[in-house]
């Protein structure tokens, strides 16, 4: 514990995760939250900075739903949350298995496509076009969310896929993100408890950590309340390819070395 501490080199890594990540559950920055883990993960192992970052997310969850409370499409969450809880049991049967690399590899795909089909739908119905609401395709974007979230908490990018095209306020659509993270991540705490992943030096080192998390939250959702929608979506979706790039280059490192 006093090793992890004791490590400039932790600080210089964790500090700015942990405000990335907030500024992304403030709604500010789309799915750049996923750069938490990866960040961290250049001074501990990514199961290690996985484990140290999921007491954090949950605090900067609580900050969210005070700060967003009231906005949320309820539709969307009914359709989504189910799979969620079906992705997180998936990934809790699978972590023996299924590698963090992989699953960037994976969204980091699936992501690229959704711009490109973003792209043409901006070039063919204009940029007010939206997608009619699918409980299929909601059900299994939320299963996939579930999924990569429990395995990498990249749940963002799939999240996405499916609630960007519906072209909801941005304060609906970052209302509705926080309340389906926030029970998304509440329930993963069982099963990262059960694999053991939160020891005393983790624990402590999220507790190091915490004074950053609600700051960084509401920062973000102080600069979504101020974005106008033709600002946030291309913003949001610009964002999202970015790390659809940096996804597939980190994942494809590992998977194919």
């Amino acid at each position: 514990m006093y090793d992890l501490l004791a490590n400039p080199w932790f600080y210089a890594a964790a500090l700015p995760a942990v405000t990335l990540v907030g500024l992304s559950k403030g709604g500010f920055g789309g799915a750049v939250g996923f750069v938490g883990v990866p960040l961290m993960a250049l001074v501990m192992s990514p199961v290690q900075a996985a484990a140290i970052l999921l007491p954090i997310l949950v605090l900067m969850d609580i900050v969210s739903l005070w700060t967003w409370r009231g906005v949320y499409d309820r539709a969307t969450l009914a359709v989504m949350l189910p799979g969620s809880l079906i992705g997180i049991g998936i990934g809790w049967l699978t972590a023996a298995m299924v590698t963090a690399a992989m699953v960037r590899f994976i969204v980091g795909a699936i992501a690229i496509v959704f711009v490109g089909r973003w792209l043409y739908q901006l070039a063919r119905h204009g940029a007010n076009h939206a997608a009619k609401p699918s409980r299929v395709a909601g059900s299994f974007w939320g299963l996939v969310a579930g999924f990569t979230s429990f395995v990498a908490h990249v749940g963002g990018p799939p999240f996405q896929v499916y609630a960007l095209p519906l072209r909801m306020d941005p304060k609906v659509f970052t209302g509705t993100s926080v309340i389906f993270f926030a029970i998304t991540n509440a329930i993963k705490l069982v099963p990262y408890f059960l694999l053991g992943q939160f020891d005393a030096t983790n624990l402590t080192a999220s507790a190091v950590l915490m004074p950053v998390a609600p700051l960084a939250t509401l920062a973000g959702a102080w600069l979504v309340r101020r974005m106008r929608p033709e600002v946030f979506y291309p913003f949001t979706y610009c964002t999202v390819a970015i790390i659809a790039v940096k996804l597939i280059y980190d994942g494809a490192l590992d998977v194919f070395r």
